[in-house]
């Protein structure tokens, strides 16, 4: 049987229905929004892998092309490889989901998002995040949602619920909110240096209509939910829990207070081995509990020592953030670098400059456009002292890469100011919290040692919580112990004057905008301190572009005189590039870029381009070539592919009886240009330019 419910959005019909498709999976849940249709389906399996000890959950969305009328480009004409936006949302309907199964639920599930119809209003990835809570909750899995998500711009000053693509993009504020009836779970925003005040406005106003749309989920979930499964947690013996408190907890209270990551993590690992060596027995199950009691205790003691003592692994106390060392210029032949170091955190960044053919192609579902600024985030496997294959980037690098592209794009200047294409690489190198963070100070070193005129250097810093029933303790720049046993990653990015990037990751039940506050005012004062720390470094963009970057020019010519300069085939244009070592990219608007690694080279292609394009002007004189000789006058190209007719009468100041006892093909004569007529035609006359010449000291004559 076919359940639908339904609840206006916006202004838009939100429309959930099951029972119609995809049948045989564990729930499914057809949403539409306006044109767009997401069919979101989860399932999990009857037994557990051996030995797994974590929720093994993969959440999968995908845009079909045929959504959008398309067909996928490539030689294999079908979707492949996941796109970035891909990736970027498959993530972003993940994060509120995990903290919401329950704990001791090791079964592999799995969430696939199908993005079936595509509208030009971009909301399939918060109906994505909706629509798969909802096939969650109908399903027998255990789950404690619902959960929705919405869309918050700031459009002319005013909040505004999933606003279409063009209008969101282009405002000051792109907030993505997930949550439950109760709290909110994820945060993903994007602002131009806006106050944290706002910030809370809006996540409130995006959760008032999440509240709204889980109360549809759950009349769905009574027309047409499964009972739940029961999950058996996992007992482990109460005597061996007790054995292993014995033996490890000390040991482990000492062991958290190791400054050093890698010496502490060592020193826990032998604390670990020494107890399975002495507590192990020959039950299969014994090793794998006495793992388990470990880590709980692991949990429960950096935890209490926050809690109790306001003490941190490091010796930090909650709001205190580590020593940061910047540098820049740290690369000789690159065009600009920045080591920036936080504690055991370090990024290096490293700014390239390239031109608009360096533009990276979008063909997204919505449309095509082009990327100036990229940025791309890179962990290796040393930098948390691991071997691993290297591969292509994962979901993490390219999640953590997004947020700092986000964080940053706001002070990028625009094309008309600094037309050049940005590429912005931040390769970790230690990594103990807080990485893509770190990658947001040392990218905005980078770009100002390279000489981009940012509006203001940007800073980040992750916040973290610790919360017991009323116990609560907000941690400013958190390590990766903290984020690992913690309930919250809070990152927050901006200048001075605001806040340019969130990302909120809660593992608990959700959290209050109470708690909210007294993260963003302990993260903006935390902010504020890391930049005074890198304006001592670099305080200003450089004036000067490296000596290795390219140099570009722009100049502007008639759309009719564009075939002049990229002459038939492309041959003009591939000789002025072959003659002056340059790169040219002509607009269809007549705007001409040229990129040269010096000032002379690009003049030189500027000259060439303004003989090709240039206007002949009325009583100005030219030097030309004689290109035909007739009885009554001769040919003169004054300029490149333009010609003008000297009458036999104009050729002298005297009486002319034949045009070549005067003048001959392939001659050189000074003309002035009488008067270009309604057909284009040209009337030149040597008589006056030689009259004009002697009569004054003549200046430099136009060359044709």
């Amino acid at each position: 049987m076919v359940h639908v419910v339904e609840i206006e959005v916006a202004g838009r019909l939100l429309r959930l229905e099951t029972g119609r498709m995809a049948k045989l999976s564990d729930g499914a849940v057809l949403a539409s929004y306006g044109d767009t249709v997401v069919l979101a389906t989860a399932v999990s399996s009857q037994t557990v892998r051996p030995n797994v000890d974590f929720l093994p959950l993969t959440v999968n969305y995908q845009e079909k092309a045929y959504a959008a009328g398309k067909i996928p480009g490539g030689y294999f004409k079908r979707e492949g490889q996941p796109s970035e936006k891909e990736v970027l949302t498959s993530r972003l309907i993940d994060r509120p989901f995990r903290p919401l199964f329950p704990h001791g639920y090791y079964f592999d599930t799995q969430v696939i998002v199908s993005v079936l119809s595509a509208d030009q209003v971009g909301s399939s990835d918060v109906v994505g995040i909706t629509a798969g809570s909802a096939a969650l909750t109908l399903s027998h899995i255990p789950f404690n949602g619902p959960v929705a998500g919405v869309k918050i711009g700031r459009v002319n000053g005013r909040l505004v619920v999933n606003p279409d693509l063009a209008a969101f993009d282009a405002g000051e504020l792109q907030l993505v909110v997930a949550g439950t009836a109760d709290a909110v779970m994820m945060v993903e925003a994007g602002a131009n240096e806006l106050p944290e005040s706002v910030m809370i406005e809006a996540i409130e106003l995006a959760h008032a209509e999440i509240k709204k749309i889980v109360e549809k989920v759950l009349e769905l979930k009574a027309l047409a939910g499964r009972p739940k499964r029961d999950v058996h947690v996992e007992e482990i013996p109460p005597a061996l829990k007790d054995r292993v408190r014995q033996r490890v907890a000390g040991p482990i209270r000492e062991a958290i207070f190791i400054p050093n990551k890698t010496a502490r993590q060592e020193r826990l690992d032998q604390i670990l081995q020494e107890a399975v060596d002495t507590l192990k027995t020959e039950d299969p199950d014994n090793e794998r509990h006495i793992k388990i009691s470990f880590h709980e205790l692991e949990y429960s003691e950096v935890r209490n020592m926050i809690l109790e003592r306001g003490s941190r692994a490091d010796g930090r106390g909650p709001t205190e953030i580590r020593p940061i060392t910047c540098e820049v210029s740290v690369l000789p032949r690159t065009h600009g670098s920045a080591l920036f170091t936080r504690g055991e955190t370090q990024s290096l960044a490293v700014a390239t400059l390239g031109t608009t053919q360096d533009e990276q192609r979008i063909d997204a579902l919505e449309g095509e456009y082009y990327r100036t600024f990229m940025l791309h985030y890179n962990f290796p496997p040393f930098s948390v002292g691991e071997t691993r294959p290297l591969r292509s980037p994962g979901r993490r690098e390219v999640g953590h890469g997004a947020l700092a592209a986000r964080a940053l794009r706001p002070v990028i200047p625009g094309k008309e100011v600094f037309p050049y294409t940005l590429r912005l690489v931040s390769d970790i190198l230690e990594s103990n919290g807080s990485s893509s963070m770190a990658t947001v100070c040392g990218g905005s070193l980078a770009l100002m040692d390279a000489g981009v005129p940012i509006r203001e250097p940007v800073a980040g810093i992750a916040m973290g919580l610790i919360k017991e029933g009323d116990r609560v303790v907000v941690l400013s720049d958190i390590l990766g112990l903290e984020d690992h046993l913690g309930d919250m990653d809070f990152k927050v990015t901006g200048t001075r004057h605001g806040v340019t990037a969130l990302q909120v990751d809660v593992k608990i039940a959700g959290i209050t905008p109470e708690l909210m506050r007294q993260a963003l005012e302990q993260a903006r004062t935390g902010r504020l301190y890391i930049l005074d720390r890198m304006v001592e470094a670099l305080s200003a963009p450089r004036p000067n572009l490296s000596p290795f970057a390219p140099r570009i020019f722009t100049m502007k010519i008639k759309q009719d005189r564009i075939r002049d300069v990229i002459g038939p085939g492309g041959k003009m244009i591939r000789s002025i590039i072959a003659e002056c070592g340059v790169k040219i990219n002509v607009e269809d608007t007549g705007e001409i870029t040229i990129a040269a690694v010096d000032e002379q080279s690009a003049q030189k292609a500027k000259d060439i381009i303004h003989r090709l394009t240039e206007e002949v002007e009325v009583g100005k004189i030219y030097l030309g070539t004689v290109r035909k000789i007739m009885d009554f006058g001769a040919f003169v190209e004054i300029l490149p592919g333009t010609d003008g007719f000297v009458h036999i009468s104009q050729l002298a100041p005297r009486r002319v009886n034949a045009v070549s006892e005067e003048v001959s093909q392939g001659e050189q004569i000074l003309v002035k240009v009488l008067e270009v007529d309604r057909q284009g035609k040209i009337r030149l006359s040597r008589k006056e330019a030689m009259a004009a010449q002697d009569a004054v000291p003549a200046k430099e004559p136009s060359a044709g």
